[in-house]
């Protein structure tokens, strides 16, 4: 073993003599593995909550919509548009949608709702929400099929195969204003997303019947995209505006979702600023510890000098301790911070409210990357604070230490 390595491990063990020393450096090692841990938890929350968010809102938002730049226009040229979007490189699919705000009346209660209009075969290629039996359930005879999230469902009380109103604020136009007008639907599926807005507050039509109970011709509000590769979502809105002409705009799911990303962003650089304090307290306690180790052993320094020891090696004694006590947390601390991760996402076992957080419950999504800069930058710290206790301990000189001894 290595000489320096070997004292500095002998000098880490507990002596009565030195229970002070010893009690500060298993509080240097908690510290270290409690900052080590609270950063692996902390950054699990963060990448649970943006990775399960950004899939939700992925299933209800196209990678890239093309609509038109006058909001009160309507896409009349939709079925000559898609097949030109079929041919733009990493586009898998493309579906017309149509959007209104309706009142979806059940046996309950009535409740406000986003229906959205899709044809079921084009929908099918680019929805992450609905199965394609679904979509092919909307094009059943007898009523128009609507498929209801589920807790859309449960608010309204309606269940499969029941009768629904639903009732558009824009109907018909009346020489005293717009009159509302309704529809019967029947309720042909449910769906559930995990994500609470969708699920309480949107409900799929068939693009025709819903372009009917909102009294419009066969337009549409955009055309929505799938992309085999989300990321090249920006270089394929650029295609599709070039491709559909000047009175078009494309926007990519990253500009739809802008605002929830940029907070997740902030909050973990705002994690590992306020955790990293964490590691700087655990810092100091290594500090404190090297240098009373360094007073304690001044004797021991001064005969191991006299016997031929370089001050290269003393040196590197007391930095070994600090990276001793850095991997030591680090370890313990990467160990037990998984071991929270795994079982408080395995087993759900932080709830929340659905209605305020849109998840059930507190996501943990650890990756071995974060461990690995979490357990370097504890133990870089722990090697900071070695730096200048390693170079008190050479400048002893042995003669004055051994002179009365």
């Amino acid at each position: 073993m290595n000489f320096s390595l070997f004292v500095a491990a002998r000098y880490l063990r507990a002596r009565r003599k030195e229970t002070v020393i010893s009690i500060i450096t298993l509080i240097s090692i908690v510290g270290v593995a409690a900052g080590v841990m609270a950063l692996v938890v902390a950054l699990a929350i963060n990448t649970g909550f943006r990775s399960t968010l950004q899939r939700n809102l992925l299933k209800a938002t196209a990678d890239v919509n093309l609509e038109h730049k006058d909001a009160g226009t309507g896409i009349a040229e939709w079925q000559r548009l898609i097949p030109q979007m079929l041919h733009i490189p990493h586009v898998v699919g493309a579906a017309p949608v149509l959007y209104g705000a309706v009142l979806v009346s059940g046996p309950v209660q009535s409740h406000f709702a986003q229906l959205k209009g899709v044809d079921p075969q084009s929908e099918a290629t680019v929805s992450d929400i609905l199965t394609a039996s679904k979509l092919e359930a909307l094009n059943r005879n007898g009523l128009p099929g609507i498929i209801l999230g589920s807790k859309l469902a449960q608010d309204t009380g309606m269940m499969l195969n029941a009768n629904v109103t639903v009732m558009s604020p824009q109907g018909t136009l009346t020489p005293f204003g717009d009159r509302p007008s309704f529809s019967h639907f029947r309720v042909v599926g449910l769906f559930e997303s995990g994500f609470y807005d969708l699920d309480d507050n949107w409900a799929f039509a068939s693009l025709r019947a819903v372009q009917q109970i909102l009294s419009l011709n066969d337009v549409v509000n955009s055309i929505e995209l799938k992309l085999d590769d989300i990321y090249q979502a920006p270089e394929v809105a650029r295609q599709a505006e070039k491709i559909a002409g000047e009175r078009f705009t494309a926007t990519t799911w990253q500009e739809q979702s802008k605002p929830l990303l940029n907070a997740f962003k902030s909050e973990r650089t705002v994690t590992w600023i306020t955790i990293g304090l964490i590691e700087m307290v655990a810092a100091l306690n290594i500090f404190i510890t090297l240098v009373m180790m360094v007073m304690e052993k001044y004797k021991d320094i001064a005969v191991l000098m006299s016997m031929g020891a370089r001050r290269s090696q003393i040196r590197h004694i007391f930095m070994l301790q600090g990276v001793l006590i850095g991997v030591a947390g680090s370890i313990v601390g990467l160990i037990t911070g998984y071991a929270i991760c795994y079982f408080a996402n395995r087993y759900q076992l932080i709830p929340l409210d659905e209605t305020i957080y849109a998840l059930k419950y507190v996501p943990f999504e650890s990756t071995p990357l974060d461990g690995l800069w979490i357990a370097g930058l504890a133990i870089g710290v722990s090697f900071i604070a070695t730096i200048y206790p390693a170079r008190k301990a050479t400048h002893i000189t042995p003669v004055e230490v051994l002179r009365y001894e």
